[in-house]
């Protein structure tokens, strides 16, 4: 297929700047693949539609404070992957500042911090950074967590700030517990303790670095190449998974997780897997995801799941009914 086949026009007011408030009130759009059926409901109604014999599995991985900010503010930092102690992977912005055998000042956020000192190593060609700390730090005490772009670019627009002390808690999932993601596994923004203790559940880990979010840029899709994410399958997920009635991923990072170790043998893992039509799902038998960018590997994702057709007209009908889109907009249930 093209990358044409997947791109779309959304009004930008449709753009989400800020997730509904409680997280569980947002809408929520049921989309039946077996008949075509489109309900328009809200997340909390989501028990109407699982039983529990089914078992819905989550990513646990928690966002890390990444963004950083130097050189008086002039420089933006966001930190990819630490790939040893204080040696980190990440991009700049302007990124023509961050040349191999420079120094730069980290400026704090809390009054108890000091500067911190890093230090540019090399240069890669993909364009990412190798810096590195000269002392240990609390990265809460220095960065924030990196919002996508289009979030802060949208509330420039209308003139909010970029980031709110909030957003530390609103993005974030409420049971999140392994630090290293630089991305939400935005899904599970929507789960509220309360909800999440009504249904037979289960976590795995996955990573979730930029790449994720990197767009297709070219026209065969079937040319991208995916990035390398990390994952981690607990012992009893494999059992729960064979004791259940259906197994519903809660986001596309899970699902990746699910097709790439469908034996959800315990353990570390990598995986490349890069799911678009006409992919057959093995282990994923539901989703729960939000709606995604034009030209996404995300949306070509769930394309895959309920099919090209049944996508577009789905899009289609969420832009009239004035559906919320991306990282903390509603959600959809794919059944």
């Amino acid at each position: 297929m093209n990358l044409s086949d997947f791109i779309y026009e959304l009004p930008p007011s449709l753009i989400a700047t800020h997730p509904t408030e409680p997280r569980d009130h947002c809408k929520l759009m049921v989309i039946h693949r077996a008949t075509g059926a489109i309900e328009h409901r809200r997340f909390d109604d989501l028990p109407a539609y699982l039983t529990p014999r089914d078992l819905l599995v989550l990513n646990d991985t928690k966002v890390i404070p990444a963004r950083l900010r130097a050189d008086g503010g002039r420089l933006e930092i966001l930190l990819i992957e630490e790939t040893s102690p204080r040696h980190w992977l990440c991009i700049g912005r302007p990124g023509k500042k961050l040349k191999p055998q420079t120094e730069f000042l980290i400026e704090p956020l809390t009054v108890s911090a000091e500067p911190a000192k890093i230090e540019v190593l090399r240069s890669l060609p993909s364009g990412e950074r190798v810096i590195r700390f000269f002392k240990d730090l609390n990265l809460a005490d220095y960065g924030e967590l990196p919002l996508p772009p289009y979030i802060q670019k949208q509330r420039q627009k209308l003139r909010e700030p970029s980031y709110t002390p909030r957003d530390a808690e609103l993005y974030q999932t409420t049971y999140a517990d392994r630090a290293g993601s630089v991305a939400a596994p935005t899904a599970g923004l929507h789960f509220t303790p309360a909800l999440l203790k009504k249904f037979n559940h289960r976590f795995l880990t996955l990573t979730v670095g930029l790449g994720t979010f990197r767009p297709v840029k070219v026209s065969d899709i079937t040319q991208h190449q995916m990035h390398t994410e990390h994952f981690f399958i607990p012992e009893g997920l494999a059992s729960a998974a064979a004791d259940s009635q259906r197994v519903v991923a809660v986001g596309t990072t899970v699902a990746r997780v699910l097709e790439s170790a469908p034996k959800l043998t315990p353990g570390a893992g990598d995986t490349r897997i890069f799911m678009h039509p006409p992919h057959r799902f093995k282990r994923t038998d539901a989703l729960i995801t939000n709606f995604h960018l034009p030209g996404s590997t995300l949306l070509m994702l769930a394309a895959a799941f309920m099919g090209v057709d049944l996508q577009r007209r789905a899009y289609r009908e969420a832009i009239a009914s004035g559906y919320r889109f991306f990282s903390y907009g509603d959600a959809m249930l794919i059944l």
